[in-house]
């Protein structure tokens, strides 16, 4: 996650260079970005419009969304598009996953791949209620 401050224009000016940063130290490794414009409870202090944000996220390849801790407002969805969109970019091969990899994790149900063979007998064992 790339998160900035939605009262604080610094904060998402930096934004490229950040992204810039994590891409440089983890190549030739990809990652999946979600950008994240935080305090979207103080939207009189507001410095970043949706539209430009949503313009940034789209320029790194990542989604966008607006959160507030404070009423916790999207924060949970945050969480849930990034890890949506990790699993979407292993089905893909747009990510592969290593040997320190321990699976992606989510309260939200994931799209289950077609399986491309027979579950073997121990599968068929475990799954079975008899």
């Amino acid at each position: 996650m790339l998160l900035f401050d939605l009262t604080n224009r610094a904060s998402f000016e930096s934004v490229r260079r950040w992204h810039r940063e994590v891409t440089d130290t983890v190549r030739p490794s990809r990652l999946v970005f979600l950008l994240v414009g935080h305090k979207s409870d103080l939207g009189g202090q507001r410095r970043v419009g949706r539209r430009e944000a949503e313009r940034l996220a789209a320029s790194l390849g990542a989604q966008y969304v607006e959160t507030s801790a404070k009423d916790a407002s999207n924060v949970a969805l945050a969480f849930q598009m990034l890890t949506v969109a990790i699993y979407q970019a292993l089905l893909t091969g747009r990510l592969a996953a290593t040997g320190a990899w321990n699976g992606v994790k989510s309260s939200v149900p994931l799209p289950v791949p077609p399986r491309d063979r027979e579950p073997d007998k121990e599968e068929k064992r475990k799954r079975c209620s008899c």
